[in-house]
């Protein structure tokens, strides 16, 4: 067929997801109520692109895995369909599931909410006349009451309030991008069975008074007199430009989805579902490549809210299982989003009709100083050397919801991979009365707060260091018990402990003793017969709070534990399960370990999981300043010394005197 992609792992094209549809719309009980939830690349095993790769076996078939929602008998299907052979291979139904949510649900909820005269009256009851001033959030359900009945696909929306016309004003003035989340409805929330897309109650509860400050973060908008003061004295004028020059050109070549920087190769990838991903990671030594990673993504996002209030508890939201990041991707812009010589990658996603959609400059590409790389000054003879460092950041940015998240893959010369989130965005919000204190939240401004919480992520990281068996270590220091030994009293070794299986890779962080993870390959040793690692050194990070039967963790079960292992098996992609909407929990990690299956000398998958830990400020409001929080894989003994070793010093970087 045409526009088929030219390497296995290249994600689908535009021509690809029309034939997968055109295909899917000739199946067996087939009827225009099917819901294309996801089409997805099926991507072939490691084993099948080795062997292609190696010449010793044919191109892997290209697939694609289709999800389907069946409106009529309410059912979930899963679609296998080979592009070689045009043809749909298999049809399966997955019993009591409820797949993501598609973003055409959710406006069709909004709209139907708009139309009920129950919610119309509960916004007149808190003195909103015209209800085209109020915002409609729809999000999956989150906690979910016995009484809801597990095979209804259920929804809920929330309600805020849009500014209107200033007071004092006669004319009209645009409330579509005005910040509805200054103004929170407490207690009024519309539950929707999404397959008829009917409304099945409307909650309505008496709560406090409607915030009216506005939290426009617009210099614009503070022509409106409710507006927040945050621009008392103007736009500051004080910042010179910076310009990022790169009159050579970047260092970096592109061969379609191939990708060639200093040392490093790899290929880039992308669906609906993850969003941004990378196969096929290594890095060159002496002229040999060497595998570093076979794929890394983000597998999982779980944001848990930790207020009881009735507006608040559901907010339990799983963004990548129940939304998909892919589809939530922003086009980003030069100047704005990414800064210097760009390259951008375009996407492909999907509507519930299975219509292809080119998502432009959904993925960004550019290098990046990163201050010094190395440095030593010879006091002897006070000779400094040292080294800019610099680093290829790859990068995509999504808005979900109220919060809009950036997820950033660094390589660094020095062979360091870094994965870094970026939180930013407006912050989810309740109202208070004024007088009273929030009790789960911090004010932000009169009469509103904004509820504690969490964002959870995982990464999946199918290790493949030097491209063969590997085994995952943990180091512990601690301190010599010995007092014959430790006579001075500081004495601290480096304790490595190999994991075996699976069960005791479920490991958590452990600041007191520094601990790390190590991923071997015990074939594989540098010149001083030590096995050739990689290192993944937490950042930030901390604890859920809930508590342990709580009906959320069952479905979050990843974030018990920050570590977790597992040998490879297909298929097994994302930490929470490939259903985590209304799911009653135990799928994903929890259930893949069970069967307890040896680490040792395998073909390892590592998925770690981290916070950002939200304990709101005022000076997250209205629009949150970027917050951080990822990882680092190290080499350990991968190289004989540093592999930065060689990088060329910058010409005419460095000047005598002032």
């Amino acid at each position: 067929m045409t526009g088929q992609a030219t390497h296995p792992l290249d994600p689908l094209t535009s021509a690809e997801i029309e034939e997968v549809a055109r295909l899917v719309a000739g199946a067996d009980g087939y009827t225009p109520r099917w819901r294309f939830v996801a089409i997805s690349l099926a991507e072939s095993d490691k084993a099948a692109l080795r062997a292609w790769e190696s010449g010793a076996a044919p191109r892997p078939p290209r697939r694609a895995v289709v999800v389907i929602r069946d409106k009529t008998l309410k059912r979930t299907l899963e679609l296998a369909v080979n592009l070689d052979e045009t043809a749909v291979v298999a049809l399966v139904e997955v019993p009591g599931v409820q797949p993501a949510v598609m973003r055409e649900e959710s406006l069709a909820a909004e709209r139907l909410a708009r139309e009920d005269s129950r919610w119309q009256a509960a916004l007149r009851r808190r003195g909103i006349a015209d209800p085209a001033v109020a915002m409609l959030d729809h999000m999956p359900l989150g906690y979910q009451d016995a009484a809801d009945g597990p095979q209804t696909r259920l929804g809920i929306a929330l309600t805020w309030v849009r500014s209107g016309p200033p007071p004092g004003e006669g004319e009209e003035v645009s409330w579509e991008d005005d910040n509805g989340y200054a103004s929170p409805v407490e207690g009024l929330i519309v539950y929707f069975d999404l397959d008829e897309m009917t409304i099945l109650r409307v909650e309505d509860e008496p709560g406090p008074p409607i915030p009216e400050l506005r939290g426009n973060a617009d210099p614009e908008a503070i022509v409106d007199p409710r507006n927040v003061p945050h621009f008392p004295d103007g736009t500051r004028t004080s910042t010179k430009p910076i310009a990022i020059a790169q009159p050579n050109g970047p260092s970096f070549t592109v061969d379609g989805w191939a990708v060639r920087w200093e040392k490093w190769a790899l290929r880039v990838g992308f669906n609906i579902r993850e969003g941004l991903v990378l196969h096929e990671v290594g890095y060159e030594d002496r002229r040999r490549l060497r595998r570093i990673l076979h794929r890394a993504a983000l597998s999982e996002m779980f944001v848990p809210y930790g207020d009881p209030g009735r507006t608040h508890f559901r907010k339990q939201l799983f963004d990548e299982g129940e939304a998909g990041i892919g589809r939530c991707v922003n086009s980003l812009r030069l100047g704005c989003d990414c800064l210097g010589e760009i390259h951008y990658f375009d996407a492909v996603i999907h509507d519930n009709d299975g219509v292809p959609r080119s998502l432009p400059n959904a993925i960004c590409m550019h290098e990046e100083d990163y201050g010094i790389g190395w440095k030593h000054t010879n006091l002897r003879t006070d000779r400094p050397e040292s080294r800019r460092r610099r680093r290829l950041v790859i990068s995509t940015l999504a808005t979900v919801g109220n919060y809009d998240y950036g997820f950033f893959w660094y390589l660094y010369q020095d062979g360091t991979i870094e994965y870094e989130v970026k939180l930013t965005g407006t912050l989810s919000t309740g109202a208070f009365a004024i007088g009273d204190r929030p009790i789960y939240g911090t004010a932000i401004a009169p009469g509103l707060y904004a509820p504690n919480h969490q964002h959870w992520f995982n990464v999946r990281l199918h290790m493949d260091v030097d491209g063969g068996g590997n085994s995952l270590v943990e180091v512990n220091s601690a301190p010599v018990t010995d007092p014959e030994v430790n006579f001075f009293g500081g004495a601290w070794t480096a304790n490595a402990t190999v994991i075996t299986r699976e069960h005791d890779a479920r490991r958590d962080i452990e600041p007191r003793t520094a601990r790390y993870w190590r991923v071997e390959n015990p074939s594989a040793v540098n010149a001083l017969g030590q096995a050739a690692s990689y290192a993944l050194f937490p950042g930030h990070n901390a604890f859920h709070l809930y508590l342990d039967d709580a009906p959320a963790l069952k479905r979050a079960a990843f974030i018990r534990h920050h570590l977790w292992a597992t040998a490879y098996r297909q298929g097994e992609l994302h930490a929470a399960g490939p259903y985590p909407n209304q799911h009653p929990g135990g799928a994903g990690l929890p259930h893949w370990t069970k069967g307890n299956a040896p680490l040792e000398d395998a073909d390892l998958v590592v998925w770690y999981s981290f916070v950002a830990h939200h304990i709101p400020r005022p000076e997250d409001w209205p629009i949150m300043p970027v917050a951080y929080a990822g990882f680092e894989l190290r080499p350990f003994a991968f190289f004989d010394g540093n592999p930065a070793l060689d990088v060329a010093p910058e010409p005419h970087a460095c000047h005598a005197g002032r």
